[in-house]
């Protein structure tokens, strides 16, 4: 795994579910205990950065009223607007405070629905810098970060899933979702798999080019 060539992907760390008081934060506080997604997620930030991989938030977030989806939404977003989560200029939309983009970190912009390819230029910016692996972290499990799973395998890249940098509304949910679906397509791995794999490298290529020069 080459670091230059790795991108990881953070889905949706804001407030709304990441934080006590966000509008979401209840329904996935207990697997976000169990997986101890945030705290990996931290970890996993700073030395993927350090290892020279590519760092992509990709928050959601909305006008006031939801004008940007249908009248009429179902499913999740119906959930979403119910809740009044993510509305721009709200202190649920924001980033959480420890995952702050950081310079060289890239924020994508438009993201409206649950894959992050869709409304936004996720592709575009993978290619244009030469990403052939992204790593997936964040919200929800079985939802947008499956979602943006599938469409990258689609999309020929490598796709890896951290599964304890990741959180839904149960268990169940969250064993299923790592064991049954997250295997068809991409790499399941944990953020310590991942990162012994992308440092490794990252040393790897160092000493390689300690020796040549």
């Amino acid at each position: 795994m080459n670091p230059q060539k790795t991108a990881v992907v953070l889905i949706e760390y804001q407030n709304d579910f990441t934080s006590p008081g966000g509008s979401l934060h209840d329904a996935v506080k207990g697997v976000m205990e169990s997986t101890n997604m945030l705290q990996n997620t931290i970890d996993l930030v700073q030395k993927a950065r350090e290892a020279g991989a590519v760092i992509i938030h990709s928050p959601i977030s909305f006008q006031e009223g939801y004008f940007e989806i249908t009248k009429h939404p179902y499913g999740i977003l119906k959930g979403v607007v119910e809740s009044q989560s993510f509305r721009k200029g709200s202190w649920g939309v924001d980033i959480v405070d420890v995952l702050t983009p950081q310079p060289g970190d890239i924020v994508l912009e438009g993201k409206r629905g649950l894959d992050a390819f869709a409304s936004t230029n996720l592709d575009f910016i993978l290619r244009s810098k030469g990403i052939e692996t992204m790593a997936l972290g964040g919200f929800l499990t079985n939802c947008c970060v499956e979602s943006t799973m599938r469409s990258g395998y689609e999309k020929g890249f490598e796709v890896i899933t951290l599964t304890d940098c990741t959180a839904t509304l149960s268990e169940e949910e969250q064993a299923f979702a790592c064991a049954k679906n997250f295997p068809m397509f991409s790499k399941p791995m944990t953020h310590n798999q991942f990162l012994d794999e992308l440092t490794g490298q990252a040393v790897q290529e160092i000493e390689t080019r300690g020796y040549s020069a």
